[in-house]
This record gives structure tokens, sequence and C-alpha cells, in this order.
């Protein structure tokens, strides 16, 4: 067959970029059109999302896509998860989204368990409980009386926003929607009964479609700024997670992925949700997948905790790039102090570099001083989280998981990679890097009848990108760090 151009425009928390899938039937090729900034703007004491300038953004992505590489085969947007826009009856965008680090939501659970037992909350969504997952934004809101809720007609996520305003179709990709804590998993449907339990206006949510639906063409006003033709846009897993899960090079059954960036993300994929005690005791979640899978699935706070210290180092005058920081803590000393990734006072720090010393001195820990020290610490935390997740992902699959699948910007940091194998005793396969929006692409082609299945994607993908593998080594020495950091969260 010809080759056919897929644009995939994927958005995370730091940056958005669109990137060209080239797909001759056998291979796909991936270049990047165009890159742009993204990130949480503070309006007095609010964080929001610049959805307007991201839109922007997006209008010269698919200019420029369609000028370099036309005529484009379809067109896809994923993001992040949780975070959502409210649209009037007229369509009109009701205000700027709320991020997800916004602190409005500090409280709001243990409200919400005063009136939905944590148990039932988890038995009809079997998502994890995390203070910013759409459910208790909208208590939140809820509680602060926002006028917003009293307009609202339409409730969108993130990428369903960027669709409508794309074609005038206003519709929740089931992937991204199931982020909310407010989807059934195994109805697949939204979880009326908990929305009624807590008041929420059930009219605005809306359709639920699946990923791979053609929503319809580019609104002309649209196609026209583009410069493009009509082109159809199709909803690809809109979640980002989603997506890269898709992109997994892997085969068989006996493997768990990690995407890996600002977040981990750390699972496998099943068939049929688990919403049992087990699983609400270790608080993993049940997203949805492609085909029908189920991700489950573990948040972790990821190279959130890297980036953030490097901003403030960057604030305090000294800038240093990722390798420079890798190569001070493959010098460091291993395993002086740990922490736990997932802490809440990792969350939003004024400074995480004084966050992450402040946690090792109240746990009785050295506080590292250096940046090699600092990183070195991080890292190491976060392979033994990994290890500790790989553990719980063992026990509810009932199975050994004999590899590691780590895909996403995160697969380029050697020493994490390297790190998580030893930790875990397990073989690690980094990449591939860009497995989101790879993903997205995928599922597009779903949607096109380019491809057949799931596993169509992935044979794809092992034929179009390279891996590296690391192999565990001494990992001994990993057990006695390991007892510390299960002491640590027990008493936590």
């Amino acid at each position: 067959m010809s080759t056919r151009k897929i644009l995939a425009i994927d958005l995370g928390a730091e940056s958005g970029r669109g990137l060209i899938g080239s797909f001759d039937g056998e291979r796909l090729g991936l270049d990047v059109v165009h890159r742009f900034p993204n990130g949480a703007v503070a309006t007095l004491d609010t964080l929001h999302w610049d959805v307007l300038g991201l839109w922007r953004e997006m209008l010269a992505t698919l200019h420029k896509a369609h000028a370099e590489h036309g005529p484009l085969a379809s067109v896809g947007v994923d993001t992040w998860g949780v975070d959502f826009a409210f649209l009037g009856k007229d369509g009109t965008l009701l205000g700027n989204p709320r991020h997800y680090r916004d602190p409005h939501t500090e409280t709001i659970m243990d409200a919400a368990f005063a009136k939905v037992s944590r148990a039932e909350i988890f038995r009809q969504t079997g998502i994890q409980f995390m203070r910013f997952n759409s459910l208790f934004q909208l208590l939140a809101l809820m509680r602060d009386r926002s006028p917003l809720l009293e307009v609202a007609d339409t409730l969108l996520m993130i990428p369903d926003l960027f669709h409508y305003w794309m074609t005038g179709i206003k519709a929740n990709e089931y992937t991204d929607a199931s982020t909310s804590q407010l989807i059934n998993p195994v109805t697949r449907t939204w979880a009326r009964d908990l929305i009624r339990a807590f008041g929420i206006p059930e009219r605005i949510f809306g359709t639920l479609i699946q990923p791979g639906t053609v929503l319809g063409p580019l609104r002309p006003s649209v196609a026209a700024q583009a410069g493009a033709a009509s082109i159809p846009v199709i909803a690809p897993a809109t979640h980002d997670t989603a997506a890269a899960v898709a992109a997994v090079p892997a085969q068989g059954d006996a493997w768990a992925y990690i995407s890996s960036g600002t977040w981990s993300l750390m699972g496998i994929e099943t068939k049929t949700p688990k919403t049992d005690n087990a699983t609400l005791r270790v608080n993993f979640t049940n997203e949805g997948g492609i085909d029908g899978t189920i991700r489950l699935l573990k948040n972790i706070m990821g190279l959130w905790l890297v980036q953030e210290c490097r901003r403030a180092w960057e604030r305090g005058g000294v800038t240093y790039d990722y390798a420079a920081l890798m190569k001070m803590a493959e010098a460091s000393t291993p395993f002086v102090s740990i922490v736990n990734p997932d802490d809440t006072s990792f969350m939003l720090p004024a400074s995480m570099p004084s966050a992450i010393a402040e946690f090792c001195k109240k746990t009785g820990q050295p506080a590292p001083q250096e940046p090699g020290e600092v990183v070195r610490c991080a890292l190491e935390s976060l392979a033994l989280r990994y290890r500790w997740v790989l553990e719980r992902l063992e026990e509810l699959a009932g199975k050994k998981l004999e590899t590691i699948h780590i895909v996403g910007g995160g697969c380029q940091n050697t020493l994490l990679c390297q790190l998580a194998a030893d930790a875990c005793n397990r073989t690690v396969v980094a990449g591939p890097v860009e497995a989101t929006a790879i993903g997205n692409v995928l599922v597009q082609a779903l949607g096109l009848g380019l491809i057949g299945s799931l596993a169509d994607g992935r044979a794809i993908v092992r034929r179009s990108f390279e891996v590296r593998v690391y192999e565990p080594s001494q990992h001994d020495r990993w057990d006695e760090p390991y007892r510390r950091f299960l002491a640590m969260i027990a008493n936590a």
C-alpha cells in the first residue's frame, strides 16, 4: 500500500509535540513536526492550563504538518488524564481548566469518604485514590460553590476539548475518561450511582466513545487555518499512558510496563478489572486500554523529582543538563538515603531538593547535599518503588513477570533503567522513546482500518524501532535498602 501520513499531537505536562507517523503497511517511521512548551499557569492561588495557547500551537502544528508532509490521512490528540473543561449550552469554554496539582483538592478526600466509603467508591470505579482525580476535583468545586457547575452543560476531558474544537463533536473517549474515577470498569459506562450519591450534576456527562473512533472531518474554518483539506479526526487512546502501553513492543503475557516520564505508570494488561479488597489495599488502579484491555497499574511520582530539582537549582543560578546530573549521580555513593517518591511532600514543593533533604532528616537519614547525591537518592528510591509495585503486580496476577518494558522519555535515562533492572532482578527492555506518539498513530491506523489489532500494532513497533536491553546485576546489594524502604512506607 502507499505510505500513509498520520499526525499525532501528544501533550505532556511539560511540553507538546506533533509527530508524523509514516506507515507503509509493514513499518512505521516517526518525524517530529513541531515542539512547544506546556505547563501550569498561576493566577492568584490557582493553577490552570493554558488551553487557548495550546490550541494555537495545535493549529500551527496542523499547518506545518500539511505543508511539509501532506496530504494527511488523519489527526488525533492525546494528553495526560484527570483534568477537564466545562462547556456552556452554546459550546463556549467556561474558564481555564484547573491543573491537577492545584492545591484546592488537598483535603477533599476525607470529606468524600464521609459521604461514600472508600471501599464503595473503589467497588464502583476501580481507580486508585489520588486527590487530583476528576471526582475529587469536582467535589472540591462543589464544596467551594463554584458558579461553573451551575451553568456547565458539558464536561470534556482535555483531549476531548481539542477534538471538539477540531470537529464540533462533543464526546468522551473511554481511556481518558477512565482516569476520572467516574467510570464503572465492568460496564464501561459512567458510574451514575456514584455520581448521584455525591450530587454531581448528571447532565455534564456525555457520550462515551472507544479509542479508534472516527469523530468526523476537521471543521471548515479549522481546515482553512491549517491550510489543509478535510482531514479525518480520530480519537486515539487519548490518555497518554494508554497510548504508550499500546506501543509496548512486548510478546506473550509475562511482562510489566513502566511508562516513564514526569510520572512513572507501572502495571500490566488484564482482560477484566480487579476491584477486590487486595487491589484496594495496595491502591492500584483499573484504567481503560485498547482492544478491551484494562491497565492494572500504579501511579508513581516519577522523574518529577529530578525535573523539579533541576528547576530549583536553575532558580538558584546554576543550570545542569540531565546528562551532567546523571554522571554526578552515578559517581555518588549508593544507598546513603532513600525516600518514598509518593510522599505528599513531593507533590508541589517550593524546593524539591529541600523537600528531599527534609524527608531524609525526618526519617533519621543523612540529608543529601550535592546535586549528584540528591539525584542518586531520587533514582534509587524510584527503583525501590518499582520493586514494591512489581511484587504487588505479581501477587495480583498470580504469576511471575519476567520482563519490564520501559517506554517514554524516561527510557533514555540509562542509570534509572539499570537501577530498575538491579532492584527488581528483571530484564529491562527500554524503548521506544516516543511510545505515546507511536501508540497514538497505531490507534488511528486501527480506526482507518490499516491494521487489524493491538497485536498487529505491537509487531509493527518491534519491526520499526530499536530497544536497549538491561540485565540485572548485583541484585543482593538491594536487599538491605529494600528492607529500609519497606519499613519507611509501612510507617507512612
